[in-house]
């Protein structure tokens, strides 16, 4: 099974800028089937460029979902098809691959970009000082495989010390398993209330900032966050 241009898409947040002549001349040979896999990362990592580009005009909300390698089970992809399970976490570097971006978009009050990962690794190391940098940067809530309780804790230790809950996203929901959404956003809320208490417990912050934090977690980030 060859990778795709959906395969790409989802295991890097590559990012790069062509000239306009080049991004042409790959579209066009798109149109006649003859990409390479080369081609196929470069017009990705421009069209999100592009992407970022309109957010601005537009003033829509830009997402990336990064660090899942589709697929994996061979068996179950030619039995029942794409994206029906089987999609593996997978390490992913942010720093280097969203800096042509960010520096030309970054600093623009107009952009929103919100930052989701598989690869728990990089929430310390590199997108909790993105998001704690750059104007328009906001890390969505633990995804997928980490929207746990164990998920939740990690990721508010890895990354609210960094980056504040201001520069985070609070919980937004975009599953298919409707059923799951009132316990996913349960378990968000006891999680926020732990750790909340927690950081009450050790003299850190007092009550009133803790249920003003609180109110954010669960409801205000995610509002303003999609421009609600």
């Amino acid at each position: 099974m060859g990778a795709t241009a959906t395969d790409h898409a989802a295991r890097t947040p590559y990012t790069a800028a062509l000239d306009p002549i080049d991004a042409n001349v790959i579209y066009q040979r798109a149109l006649k089937g003859d990409l390479s896999p080369a081609d196929t990362e470069r017009f990705t990592a421009h069209m999100l460029m592009e992407m970022a580009r309109m957010s601005c005009d537009d003033g829509l909300v830009m997402q990336l979902h990064v660090g899942s390698l589709r697929n994996h089970n061979d068996s179950i992809f030619e039995y029942f098809g794409a994206d029906k399970g089987a999609d593996i976490p997978l390490q992913t570097e942010f720093t280097r691959n969203l800096r042509p971006l960010l520096n030309k978009f970054g600093n623009d009050r107009r952009y929103a970009l919100l930052l989701f990962t598989l690869d728990e690794t990089t929430y310390g190391r590199e997108l909790a000082p993105l998001a704690g940098h750059y104007p328009a940067v906001k890390l969505g809530p633990p995804w997928w495989f980490f929207d746990s309780v164990n998920g939740m804790s990690h990721y508010f230790d890895l990354v609210m010390e960094t980056a504040g809950i201001y520069n985070t996203a609070g919980f937004n929901d975009d599953t298919r398993a409707f059923c799951s959404i009132p316990a996913r956003h349960d378990v968000w809320r006891r999680a926020c209330a732990n750790w909340l208490a927690g950081m009450i417990t050790r003299g850190l912050v007092d009550m009133d900032d803790a249920e003003a934090m609180m109110i954010e977690l669960v409801y205000g980030l995610a509002k303003r966050a999609y421009r609600l």
